[in-house]
């Protein structure tokens, strides 16, 4: 067995116990269904890698928004992804910076992954199944008119409620990062 075959192996063997582990999240679905999207579509394998590598603890979900229809890896780490914090909103808000540019950017990151970030309306979803970033904070899809001015958005969850805050889109901290999505199914 090949490095990267027996890599999948043990992802699908980890994304597998966490899926029976976490019902919760996604009630109506079962598991040979979504190892059967995975075999069908290998490259999913990559970006689930990148996200279980970065320390994003992917598992599914179903989105019943009608913006976001269909079935989804996303990150369930308790905080924002270890692998991914440190990071601004964007290469424009990256290559921007006069003094200490960070490495990478939220976007530029979850492209090479294969994956997007989430919006406010999947965050406070899965917040509303599970809390997570009581601690942190993470990057959210900005609407253009918001990044046309300079800003973007994050969200974390404290005092009981999800938050929706802006800030600098080229600013960045140890504690924030992006949580992922990638969809699989309609």
């Amino acid at each position: 067995m090949s490095i990267k075959a027996s890599a999948e192996f043990d992802l699908l063997e980890v994304l597998a116990k966490r899926f029976q582990k976490n019902m919760h999240r996604h009630p109506s679905l079962n598991w040979s269904s979504i190892a059967q999207l995975l075999k069908e579509k290998p490259s999913y394998l990559d970006s689930l890698l990148a996200m279980e590598d970065s320390g994003g603890e992917p598992d599914v979900v179903q989105f019943s928004n009608p913006l976001t229809p269909g079935i989804y890896f996303v990150d369930w780490a308790k905080e924002s992804p270890k692998g991914r914090r440190c990071c601004c909103f964007d290469h424009e808000s990256r290559v921007s910076r006069k003094e200490y540019p960070p490495q990478t950017s939220a976007l530029e990151l979850a492209a090479d992954m294969g994956v997007e970030i989430l919006n406010a309306e999947e965050y406070q979803f899965l917040q509303s199944l599970e809390a997570f970033d009581m601690k942190t904070s993470s990057w959210i899809a900005t609407p253009d008119p918001i990044r046309d001015l300079g800003g973007a958005l994050f969200s974390d969850r404290r005092y009981e409620h999800v938050f929706v805050y802006h800030n600098g889109a080229s600013s960045y901290y140890a504690a924030r990062g992006f949580r992922a999505k990638l969809k699989i199914a309609s």
